[in-house]
């Protein structure tokens, strides 16, 4: 099994974008791929599987405002 660590920065950043392509879907495909490299450049992020630091970036608007600042995560009530 590959870990981030072994995990060529293309693939990573490729998966990270299609995560986020999930989220946005009318964003340009090449933009999202700026933004993942730009995760990829975050080390606690990059330490992350991609589509897992994807999800962790976007939780300030993909989660309600209260859970986030209570540091609840969902599922978790």
């Amino acid at each position: 099994m590959q870990t981030m660590e072994t995990m060529p920065a293309t693939l990573w950043i490729a998966a990270c974008a299609h995560r986020l392509q999930q989220q946005w879907h009318t964003v340009d495909p090449l933009e999202l791929e700026d933004v993942a490299r730009d995760l990829w450049r975050d080390e606690r992020l990059r330490r992350m599987p991609p589509d897992k630091a994807a999800v962790e970036w976007l939780k300030p608007i993909t989660e309600p405002p209260g859970r986030l600042a209570a540091g609840l995560e969902v599922g978790h009530l």
